[in-house]
C-alpha cells in the first residue's frame, strides 16, 4: 500500500512538474483563493438571507404581539360597557315597559341617554343596539324589535344560547348591509323574567388605524376566517380562502408558517386573542414575502459580489504580472544555460533581484566562473604531463557529449584534492575527498532507499567537513545500534537534522559543542535521536518550530519541515519529528521508523 501511495505521489508530482509555472500559479490561485472565497461567500450569502428572514419574523411577531395588546385594550371597552348595561335598571325599565302610547315610548327614549353617552366617550365603538321581543317597542337604531330574520340569524341564536360574550362580524339589513365586528351578548332581566340581546359595534376606522402603519400585510380575522380589519382596506369583508387572497394557515391557531402566497414563498405569523369572558375570539395574521425581505440583502450581496469579483480579477491580473516576470527571468536564465550546454562558457546571466531566481542567476555565474577556473587548472596540469593532457581531452570530450556530466564535477574535485595533497595541504585534500564522497553518495542514492549505516557514513563525512570549519568547537558521537545497521531509510533524513543542530545550536557556541547521533531498536521500531548541547530554545520559540512542521510555504526551518513531511508521507502521521529543547542546555530531535 505504501509503495502504491509512493508511486501515485510520484506520478502526481511528475504531472505537476510538467505543468508550466504560469498555469501552476493560476491553478493555485483558483484552488487556494477563488474556490474558498466563493464557498465562504455562498455560506455568508445564505447566512445573511436567513438572518434577514429571522429578523423579519421576529419583528413581525413583536408587531403582532403589540397589535394583540392594543386590541385587548380596545375590546375591554365594549366588554366593560356590556357589564355595566347588564345591571342597568333604567335599561331594564325601558326595555320591559309596555307602552300604550307612542308619546310614552318617545319620552322613554329621550330620557335614556346612556347609549349616546358611551358613544361620545369612546371612539372605539360606533353603535350600541339592544334587540328585544317587546312588541310595543319601535325601532330607532338603538332599540330594535326582534323580527324573524334576526331571530333566525347565527349571531342571535348563539347569543341567547350562551352565557358568555360572543364576537361576530355581522350586519343588520334593517339598518345597513355593511358588516362590522360586534360584541353580542344576551342580557337577562331577572325582575321581569325577560331577556334581550345587546350588540356593540366596533369602529371600523379605529380597527384599521391599529394596523395601518404595519410594515407588512396585517389582518384581523373573526372565528370564521372573515377579515374584519386589514392594512389593505380592500381586503375587509373577504375571507382568507378567497381566490384573490388564497392564504392557507393552520386552523389550530397561532404560530409561524411558511406558505406560498400569490406565487411567492412567504412567512405567515398568526396569533390568537380570546378576550375575557368571551366564548370566541379573533386572530391576528401578518404576511410578508420572503423576496421582499431579502431584497435589500440581495442588493448588498450583489454589491459585495461585484467588489469581490473585482478583487479576484485584480488578484488574477497581479498574478499574471508576477507570472510574466518570473517566466521572463527564467527564460533568460534558460537561454544562458543552453549556451553553456553547447559549450559556450562565456555565457553570463544578467538577471537582477534578491529573490530565488536572482540568487540562482548569481550561483549560475559563480558556477561558470568556477568551471572556467577549474578548466584553466586542468589545462595547466595537462601541459606538465602528457598523460594528464590525454585524460583532459577525454574529459573535455565527455563534457561536450553529456553537457557537463556530474562525473566532471567529481573529477574536478579529485584534481583539486591531488593538487592540494601535492602542495602539502593534506587537511584540505582530506576535506575535498570527503566533499566529493558526500556529493557522489547524494547523486548515486537519489530518491532510492538507503540504510541507516549508509546514512551514518554520509553524516560522518559531513561532520568531518564541519569539524574542519569549527575546529575544536565541534565534537560528535555516532552511537549506532548494530541491530539497526541494515534498516532501510529514505535518504537524507538524518543529515538535515544534524545540519540544523550545527546551524542553530553551535553557530553562537564558543566551545565544547557536542552532537550525538544515536540509534536504538525497540521491539519492531527503530528510534533515532539527534542531540546537541547548543543554545536551545525558549518555550515560545519551540512552539513556533513545532507549528512550522505542519505549515506550508517557505521560510526558516524548511529542512525540518521537509524531513517531517517525508517521514509522515512514508510511514504515516505517527512517525513524524518530535522536538524538545531547554534554553542554554540543548535540543533533542527524535523520530522513529519501522524496523526491517
Amino acid at each position: 500500500m505504501k509503495k502504491v501511495r509512493g508511486t501515485m505521489l510520484q506520478l502526481l508530482i511528475e504531472r505537476i512538474n510538467n505543468i508550466k509555472i504560469k498555469n501552476k500559479l493560476i491553478f493555485a490561485y483558483i484552488f487556494v483563493v477563488v474556490l474558498p472565497v466563493l464557498c465562504i461567500g455562498g455560506l455568508v450569502v445564505d447566512y445573511l438571507r436567513q438572518e434577514a428572514l429571522n429578523n423579519a419574523i421576529e419583528q413581525t411577531t413583536n408587531n403582532v404581539e403589540r397589535i394583540k395588546n392594543q386590541m385587548t385594550t380596545m375590546l375591554r371597552i365594549p366588554i366593560n360597557i356590556s357589564n355595566e348595561l347588564l345591571f342597568d335598571s333604567r335599561l331594564s325599565q325601558v326595555v320591559n315597559t309596555r307602552y300604550e302610547r307612542v308619546y310614552d315610548l318617545v319620552e322613554a327614549y329621550h330620557n335614556y341617554q346612556e347609549f349616546d353617552e358611551y358613544l361620545r366617550l369612546y371612539s372605539e365603538i360606533s353603535a350600541i343596539r339592544f334587540y328585544t321581543s317587546n312588541d310595543t317597542i319601535q325601532n330607532n337604531l338603538e332599540f330594535m324589535k326582534i323580527n324573524s330574520d334576526t331571530r333566525s340569524s347565527e349571531w342571535y341564536q348563539t347569543a341567547i344560547n350562551s352565557r358568555k360574550i360572543n364576537w361576530f362580524y355581522r350586519s343588520d339589513d334593517q339598518i345597513s348591509p355593511i358588516k362590522k365586528l360586534s360584541l353580542v351578548r344576551d342580557i337577562k332581566f331577572s325582575d321581569y323574567t325577560t331577556s334581550g340581546v345587546l350588540v356593540i359595534e366596533l369602529s371600523q376606522a379605529y380597527l384599521n388605524s391599529l394596523i395601518s402603519a404595519e410594515p407588512f400585510e396585517t389582518m384581523i380575522l373573526d372565528q370564521d376566517g372573515n377579515i374584519v380589519a386589514a392594512k389593505d382596506t380592500t381586503l375587509i369583508g373577504k375571507r382568507l380562502d378567497d381566490p384573490v387572497i388564497d392564504i392557507d394557515i393552520d386552523p389550530a391557531g397561532k404560530g409561524t408558517y411558511e406558505r406560498e402566497v400569490n406565487g411567492q414563498q412567504s412567512n405567515i405569523v398568526v396569533d390568537e386573542l380570546i378576550p375575557e369572558s368571551s366564548a370566541n375570539g379573533l386572530r391576528i395574521v401578518s404576511v410578508f414575502s420572503n423576496n421582499t425581505i431579502v431584497r435589500d440583502s440581495n442588493m448588498i450581496i450583489l454589491i459585495g459580489t461585484g467588489v469581490l469579483l473585482l478583487i479576484l480579477l485584480s488578484g488574477l491580473l497581479f498574478l499574471q504580472l508576477i507570472s510574466l516576470l518570473i517566466t521572463r527571468r527564467l527564460s533568460g536564465l534558460s537561454r544562458q544555460m543552453n549556451k553553456v550546454g553547447t559549450g559556450d562558457l562565456s555565457a553570463m546571466s544578467h538577471i537582477s533581484g534578491m529573490d530565488e531566481i536572482g540568487q540562482l542567476s548569481r550561483k549560475f555565474n559563480d558556477m561558470i566562473a568556477s568551471i572556467r577556473q577549474l578548466m584553466d587548472q586542468v589545462y595547466e596540469t595537462n601541459e606538465r604531463n602528457t598523460r594528464l593532457e590525454i585524460s583532459q581531452r577525454e574529459i573535455n570530450f565527455k563534457m561536450l557529449a553529456s553537457q557537463i556530466n556530474p562525473h566532471f564535477l567529481f573529477n574536478a574535485l579529485e584534481s583539486i584534492r591531488m593538487k592540494a595533497y601535492m602542495n602539502g595541504e593534506k587537511e584540505i585534500a582530506y576535506i575535498v575527498r570527503l566533499l566529493g564522497k558526500l556529493i557522489r553518495n547524494n547523486l548515486e542514492i537519489g530518491n532510492k532507499q538507503t540504510t541507516i549505516e549508509g546514512e551514518m557514513e554520509l553524516i560522518r563525512s559531513y561532520l568531518e567537513i564541519q569539524k574542519f570549519r569549527f575546529g575544536d568547537r565541534l565534537n560528535y558521537e555516532l552511537l549506532l545500534d548494530p541491530q539497526t545497521c541494515r534498516t532501510p531509510i529514505p535518504p537524507l533524513i538524518i543529515q538535515p537534522l544534524v545540519e540544523n543542530a550545527i546551524i542553530h545550536g553551535m553557530e553562537s557556541k564558543e566551545g565544547g559543542g557536542l552532537i550525538i547521533i544515536r540509534t536504538l531498536q525497540i521491539d519492531h521500531e527503530v528510534m533515532v535521536d539527534v542531540i546537541d548541547n547548543g543554545t536551545g530554545m525558549s518555550e515560545s520559540r519551540l512552539e513556533q518550530v513545532r507549528q512550522s512542521l505542519h505549515s506550508e510555504g517557505e521560510g526558516e526551518r524548511i529542512g525540518l519541515r521537509n524531513v517531517h513531511q517525508r517521514l509522515t508521507l512514508s510511514y504515516g502521521s505517527a512517525y513524524g519529528l518530535h522536538i524538545s529543547s531547554t534554553p542554554h542546555v540543548g535540543t533533542q530531535i527524535s523520530f522513529k521508523i519501522p524496523a526491517g
